[in-house]
């Protein structure tokens, strides 16, 4: 789960890091207050979770007060990389003698987290480890006992920093490491991270990625975890299902990554154009089978709906029960294929056929069913 930036300022500088003064603003009012509040030149920062956000127009500079209100309209009305831009960070701009990128990460190779750092900050890692491997370190931690001390006399020496920086650099890395432990986050990003005219390390931008599967121990951020997605991948999120949107009309619905990604395969193969991606995980119970069936149901765009189950914890006769609670819920005519094998398959399909579902242990037979059903 990504933070939006004003977010992760705030958990970053309650732990020592220091960042721009800055007021959260969702409209031109409140722009003009901070703008008055902070004085002198600001960046006006579009709050968004997706990335790339400066090459997109996303951050603005303003010296005037008439300059910050005309960026300010021209940002709330964009989009970016389809999300929409509601709220703005209004923020000092620092005198920045130098630029640099700072970062703690999981390394999963090794089974350890890892320090990434470059000389060259404000740019995205990505591109920096394609255009510049030479320009970036890393430092390998390890979990247990977290960084060693003498890293950020390292890291002083990498960036070509004076020596009396090294306590700052010190805080930094031991703030980020805690945030890493406190929060379950896969990443903590300083990027740039500052050395301002004053001789001051300054965080300007702030990235904080959160495990979702560590949530249920931060109930404080339970309300975030489903911002960014659609209705329907919120409803999926809820009931521990795996749901992206696609533009075809031929809904899939299986369980196991690699069974849904064969289907979807299939289907183009057979002429089909796949709705979505669906996974309901192994050991789905019938109720999760049954949300899974409902949220393809009332998509306007399926016309057809193509269930795959392999039957080994998952057991059919549940499938079978969830489809048919789906259908009875929804009381949607769309026709829906079944394919069941494994754990009480045989079982699971005179379920279907009592209620007139087509069902197959074939998978090619199903899926050509589908296929010609959605013409």
């Amino acid at each position: 789960m990504k933070l939006y930036e004003y977010e992760a300022k705030e958990i970053v500088s309650k732990h020592g890091v220091k960042v721009p003064r800055g007021f959260l603003a969702a409209s031109i009012n409140e722009v003009r207050d901070a703008v008055k509040k902070l004085g002198g030149e600001v960046v006006l920062k579009s709050q968004v979770l997706l990335g790339r956000r400066g090459i997109s127009g996303g951050i603005r500079f303003a010296k005037t007060l008439k300059e910050a209100e005309e960026a300010s309209l021209e940002l709330l009305k964009m989009r970016i990389s389809g999300e929409e831009v509601k709220q703005l960070l209004v923020e000092e701009r620092i005198c920045v003698d130098k630029e640099l990128y700072l970062a703690l990460t999981i390394d999963r190779p090794r089974r350890a987290y890892a320090i990434l750092a470059s000389t060259l900050g404000g740019v995205e890692v990505e591109e920096l480890v394609k255009r510049y491997p030479n320009a970036l370190i890393k430092i390998t931690v390890d979990p247990v006992t977290g960084p060693a001390l003498f890293t950020s006399r390292w890291l002083v020496e990498f960036y070509n920093l004076s020596k009396d920086l090294e306590p700052q650099v010190l805080k930094i890395i031991d703030s980020a490491w805690r945030l890493v432990v406190e929060y379950d986050a896969e990443l903590v990003e300083f990027n740039p991270l500052a050395l301002s005219c004053s001789g001051e390390l300054i965080a300007l931008d702030v990235k904080i990625v959160i495990d979702d599967n560590s949530l249920y121990r931060h109930r404080g951020l339970m309300d975030k975890a489903y911002r960014g997605l659609s209705d329907a991948e919120a409803i999926a999120k809820r009931h521990g299902l795996s749901y992206v949107e696609l533009s075809g009309n031929i809904g899939i619905l299986c369980n196991g990554a690699g069974l849904t990604m064969a289907t979807m395969d299939l289907v183009k193969i057979y002429g089909g154009e796949p709705a979505n991606f669906l996974d309901i995980g192994g050991g789905a119970s019938s109720d999760q089978v049954r949300e899974g069936v409902k949220l393809l149901l009332t998509n306007p765009r399926v016309k057809v709906i193509l269930v795959n189950v392999f039957g080994g914890i998952t057991r059919c006769d549940e499938v079978a029960e969830g489809v048919i609670s789906a259908i009875s819920e929804v009381g949607s005519v769309k026709p829906i294929v079944v394919r069941l094998i494994g754990t009480n398959d045989s079982i699971g399909r005179g379920i279907l056929m009592e209620k007139g579902v087509k069902a197959f242990s074939s998978l090619r037979e199903a899926v050509a069913t589908a296929v010609e059903l959605a013409r």
